[in-house]
C-alpha cells in the first residue's frame, strides 16, 4: 500500500512538471505536442479518431536552402518555365519541382564547387564552355553564376521591356534567354551563353531525377518518356508475350519496401 501511494505521488509530481513546464515554454499546451501527450492519456472519453492527411499539406522537398532573396527564385521559375514548359504531353519545370532540384543542387558541395580546381589564371570572362576546354574556366562557382545571370535577366527585361524578366510573356522571354544563349549579354566572371548552358543543363537533370533530390515531381517528367525508374531487375516479367507498362518507381519505394 505504501509503495502503491508513492507511485501515485511521483505520478501527480511529474503530471504537475510537465504541465508547468507547457506554461513556462509556450503557455498554452493543449494545440502542441507537449499538450497531446498530457491530455491522451487521461482523457477517457474523448474519442480515438485517426487524424488523416489532407492533400493541402506541405511539401517539405519544397523549402529554399540556396536562394536567401525571394525575388532570385521568382526570376528561376520564370526562366525554368520557358526552357521546359507545360504542354499537351505533360506538366512544366515548375509543377515538377525543378527550381527545388536546382535550389538544393546549388547549396550543396556541387553549388561550391567544392571538389574543382578553383585557381588561376582563368580565361577571360570564363566565356568558354565546359566542354570545350579541359578545366573550369571561371572564378566563379556555379551558385555564383546562377545568382550573376538570373539578376541579369532582370535586368536586361528592364532595358529591353521596361519590366520584370517574371512579368514578361513568353515570346518576350524567349527573346531575352536567346540573347543570353547567344552569348550577347555581358556577365561579370563569366559569359552568358556558359550561365544559360548550365542553367538548361539543371532544368532538365531536374525534369528527369530521381524525385528524392527534389525534381520529378510524382515522376511525372518519367511518364512523359514512359521510364520505369531506375528498377534492379525485370526477371518477373521478362518472359512476358505482350508489352507490359509499367508505373514508375523511384529510390524512395524501394527504400519503403
Amino acid at each position: 500500500m505504501a509503495n502503491e501511494n508513492s507511485n501515485n505521488k511521483k505520478t501527480m509530481n511529474r503530471r504537475i512538471f510537465m504541465k508547468n513546464a507547457g506554461i513556462f515554454t509556450g503557455g498554452v499546451v493543449g494545440g502542441s505536442i507537449l499538450g497531446g501527450i498530457l491530455t491522451n492519456p487521461f482523457l477517457k472519453e474523448e474519442s480515438e479518431t485517426p487524424q488523416t492527411t489532407t492533400e493541402s499539406a506541405s511539401d517539405f522537398q519544397e523549402a529554399r536552402m540556396f536562394f536567401d532573396r525571394f525575388e532570385d527564385f521568382v526570376i528561376l521559375r520564370a526562366a525554368v518555365e520557358r526552357i521546359y514548359p507545360e504542354d499537351d504531353n505533360g506538366p512544366g519545370a515548375v509543377e515538377l519541382g525543378v527550381p527545388y532540384f536546382i535550389d538544393k543542387q546549388l547549396a550543396g558541395s556541387w553549388g561550391t564547387n567544392a571538389k574543382e580546381y578553383m585557381q588561376n589564371p582563368f580565361k577571360v570572362n570564363g566565356d568558354t564552355d565546359d566542354d570545350e576546354v579541359m578545366r573550369y574556366e571561371t572564378p566563379l562557382n556555379r551558385g555564383q553564376i546562377i545568382i550573376e545571370g538570373l539578376r541579369k535577366l532582370d535586368v536586361v527585361s528592364e532595358d529591353k521591356f521596361d519590366d520584370k524578366f517574371s512579368n514578361l510573356d513568353g515570346e518576350q522571354q524567349d527573346e531575352i534567354l536567346q540573347l543570353f544563349d547567344n552569348g550577347e549579354v555581358e556577365l561579370t566572371g563569366v559569359g552568358s551563353q556558359h550561365f544559360f548552358s548550365l542553367l538548361r543543363k539543371m532544368t532538365i537533370e531536374g525534369v528527369f531525377a530521381d524525385p528524392l533530390y527534389g525534381g520529378n515531381k510524382n515522376m511525372d517528367g518519367w511518364r512523359m518518356v514512359d521510364y520505369p525508374g531506375p528498377r534492379p531487375g525485370f526477371i518477373d516479367i521478362i518472359e512476358e508475350e505482350e508489352f507490359v507498362k509499367m508505373e514508375p518507381m523511384g529510390l524512395n519505394d524501394y527504400q519503403q519496401s
